[in-house]
């Protein structure tokens, strides 16, 4: 007699350890998770509320799984991997939907929104958190105690998402990505096993966690170190489109002198005219510099007053600010958006680079995206830390651009536009982008070097030989040279 764990027991040789991943009905009304009993709920395309269910963040992706699993706990989680691994399903996970992409065919979804624990243990520095985590929910929950969390420019996405994919904050150039604060992980492994991974248990697998992505197992739950911030200052100075050629030539040498305990980015912004934007900004354009401070507000100051100088300021919001309120200092969206991205880390900013980049994307130029922002990386994102995919980097800048598709007839028309910033910066790009900043047709292999990527491929191919878990970037999508999965396999 099989047990439920034999079934659940990895084979490299096709037989009953993984089945095929294929699924066809049987009979009019079967469906791919029959049988599956939850505390929380199944969505599956006919039911009224299918549409909401399944739909990502990013509105302009189409993606349509078999059944979306809302998930209430984590044994949910567990019994929904279980099921998938007996009956040849692939699933993924998305607790709010950033990154996601329209791959989504033949795959359950997990929803893993309504896991929301949050513990924190100011003492030791260390933050539990469930998957459905947002990184706003943690850092309200941090208010006062002088920590914070690695934060990035959204206080909607989920700890545990901007941790897996090494995401980049506010704080990194004190404290390194994200990645470099992840202690344990709470994952249902591919054959459906509930486990508490540490750099003590698996020391590969906690690896390939830090920046690998979801590809290895439904994550529940994680644990984070905590960083002191017992005084912040940041926000935004924004100046007319015109001053743009001063305002980034003094963002950058003001970049050149910044401390590690400083973070500085600039953009080049065109709000579009449309009701939703207040009417003294709504087709306008504009140059920015945003600023974050671990300290107080004369080291700041200092360090700004060239770019003050650059230009007539028509808004300086540089302001202390709370622990609660990091999330919202880039003042990025919240709403779900329909949009695409492109991004790559540039080895310098020299005057020409800066002339053009505002020639493709300046006042003018007739650009149809949305922003152009560059940030400044450096400081610990350039150490070693802790073992990790996302390892030590060592360009000094990130260029992303992101444009609006308010309409899918409008698709080529932004991502022409994207691919021109690309081009016209091109001579001082290394091709390179984090994981939490590819988009469009990206694989992995531009977040990573060659030899990170075939390892995350040895190790996929190791844990998950069925394809049960797909990450948003699957790491076996990443062409090596002439690789394949079956040579691989052949390796381990």
């Amino acid at each position: 007699m099989t047990t439920a764990n034999e079934a659940l027991t990895p084979s490299h040789d096709g037989g009953a350890g993984h089945p095929e991943h294929h699924h066809s009905p049987d009979r009019p009304g079967d469906h791919p998770l029959a049988g599956l009993h939850l505390t929380g709920r199944i969505v599956r395309p006919s039911d009224p509320d299918w549409d909401a269910v399944r739909m990502p963040w990013n509105v302009a992706i189409d993606q349509r799984p078999v059944a979306v699993v809302l998930a209430a706990d984590a044994e949910d989680v567990t019994q929904a991997v279980r099921h998938a691994a007996h009956h040849g399903l692939t699933v993924t996970a998305q607790p709010r939907g950033h990154g996601a992409s329209s791959d989504l065919a033949d795959v359950v979804l997990i929803r893993t929104t309504a896991l929301d624990d949050i513990w924190i243990d100011a003492e030791t520095r260390v933050a539990r958190v469930g998957a459905g985590v947002r990184m706003g929910a943690l850092q309200a929950a941090l208010d006062g105690t002088g920590l914070t969390a690695l934060s990035g420019s959204s206080g909607d996405v989920s700890v545990v998402g901007i941790a897996l994919g090494a995401g980049l904050s506010w704080f990194s150039r004190a404290h390194g990505n994200a990645a470099q604060t992840l202690r344990a992980v709470e994952l249902v492994d591919p054959h459906g096993r509930r486990r508490w991974v540490t750099d003590e248990s698996d020391p590969e697998l906690m690896w390939a966690l830090r920046g690998g992505g979801g590809d290895f197992g439904i994550v529940t739950a994680a644990e984070i170190g905590l960083v002191p911030a017992p005084e912040l200052h940041g926000g935004t100075i924004a100046f007319p489109i015109d001053a743009a050629p001063v305002v980034l030539r003094a963002w950058r040498d003001a970049t050149e002198r910044a401390t590690r305990d400083t973070s500085l980015w600039a953009a080049l912004l065109h709000l579009p005219d449309i009701p939703e934007i207040p009417e003294p900004m709504r087709g306008q354009s504009f140059a920015l510099v945003q600023a974050m401070h671990l300290g107080d507000s004369a080291g700041l100051d200092a360090l700004l007053a060239e770019v003050r100088a650059a230009g007539p300021v028509l808004r300086d919001s540089i302001h202390p600010v709370a622990i609660a309120e990091v999330g919202t200092v880039a003042e990025d969206p919240e709403d779900p958006s329909p949009s695409m991205l492109a991004a790559t880390r540039l080895t310098g900013l020299t005057d020409e680079a800066i002339d053009a980049l505002v020639a493709v994307a300046g006042g003018g130029s007739g650009t149809p995206i949305l922003q152009v922002q560059l940030r400044h990386l450096g400081g610990a994102l350039a150490d070693p830390g802790s073992p990790a995919v996302a390892g030590p980097e060592a360009a000094p800048y990130l260029m992303s651009g992101l444009a609006m598709v308010p309409a899918p007839p409008l698709a080529p028309v932004m991502s022409a536009g994207l691919d021109a910033v690309l081009d016209a910066m091109a001579p001082w790009a290394t091709g390179t982008a984090p994981l939490t900043f590819l988009d469009r047709a990206d694989t992995i292999a531009r977040s990573y070097p060659d030899d990170a990527v075939v390892r995350l491929q040895l190790l996929k191919e190791l844990v998950d030989p069925a394809g049960v878990v797909r990450s948003n970037r699957p790491v076996l999508d990443a062409a090596i040279g002439a690789r394949t999965p079956e040579a691989l396999v052949s390796e381990i």
